[in-house]
């Protein structure tokens, strides 16, 4: 039986989940690289055009998906068999232990299959509130970027083979800001005009990072990332990650954005708040 706190609650082990998180990752690094740059088959899932980020209605999977996702599963059955587990390619498991991993095993998809080393594995932990932690994995390159937001510690650091660096955001103000999002066409019309007032007061903006602008926000190289069109697996890895090195990661109005939807990444409060303010009066989807 595990331990538990003086509210009888299964204690959290910090130091174990990141262990398995770490495992999870070098299952899904095997499956992703074996199929990475070489040809593959590559299968629309048959979104709508509400329902992809880019207003395509492309929504693209490869055999490399799903293979890394059951591959971290496997690892979890072993290590955590009493955690919950979600996905996106495979169905939701619940748990007892009050806890659950959230996975995407290749974030990007797009990129991934037109050779762009962008694309990332993505593992959270959640404690059915919010995720505590999360690694954006890009294992081409040989980067994990790791984040805990927990009471019990917070912290964030970019793990590679020359060993562990702290993750911390920079400072700056709106004009002197390099903004990151995925499509330029962001989202619904009202979403992108948003956007475009954010990207007409910035420095510099630029597209097409995927999972990777939010490392590099963590990391202090970009200062914001702006999206829409999200869903649970693509945000709740980079949240814990993000706030963890300094910074603040919301939905547009303020509110939690680990559900998806419309995401807000700032390396500080202040540039937040500044991006905040450019995004309101958007109206919700229909």
């Amino acid at each position: 039986m595990p331990p538990t706190d003086e509210l009888g609650a299964a204690a959290i082990d910090l130091d174990e989940l990141v262990e398995v998180a770490g495992l999870l990752a070098d299952a899904a690094r095997r499956q992703t690289l074996a199929g990475f740059r070489r040809p593959m088959l590559v299968e629309d899932k048959g979104g709508t055009e509400a329902s992809t980020i880019d207003g395509s209605g492309f929504d693209p999977v490869t055999a490399a998906d799903r293979a890394a996702e059951a591959a971290m599963r496997e690892v979890l059955r072993d290590r955590r068999p009493d955690d919950g587990v979600r996905g996106e390619e495979l169905d939701d498991t619940t748990g007892t232990s009050g806890l659950t991993w959230v996975l995407d095993p290749i974030d990007g998809t797009r990129s991934y299959i037109a050779g762009m080393p962008t694309w990332g594995t993505l593992i959270a932990i959640s404690d059915g509130t919010r995720p505590f932690l999360g690694i954006i994995a890009q294992p081409h390159v040989g980067e994990r970027f790791v984040g805990i937001d927990h009471p019990e510690r917070r912290q964030a650091w970019l793990q590679r083979q020359g060993g562990r660096s702290p993750l911390r955001t920079r400072v700056r103000s709106l004009d002197e800001a390099v903004l990151f999002t995925t499509f330029p066409e962001v989202g619904t019309p009202a979403e992108r005009a948003a956007f475009e007032r954010v990207r007409d007061r910035v420095r510099m903006t630029r597209y097409g990072a995927d999972c990777y602008a939010y490392a590099l926000l963590a990391a202090g190289h970009v200062d914001l990332v702006v999206e829409a069109g999200l869903k649970p697996h693509d945000v709740h890895a980079l949240v814990p990650i993000v706030e963890a090195a300094g910074g603040v990661a919301t939905a547009w109005d303020g509110s939690p954005g680990h559900e998806g939807g419309r995401l807000l990444a700032a390396g500080s409060a202040d540039l937040h708040r500044a991006a905040m303010d450019l995004l309101a009066g958007v109206p919700d989807r229909g």
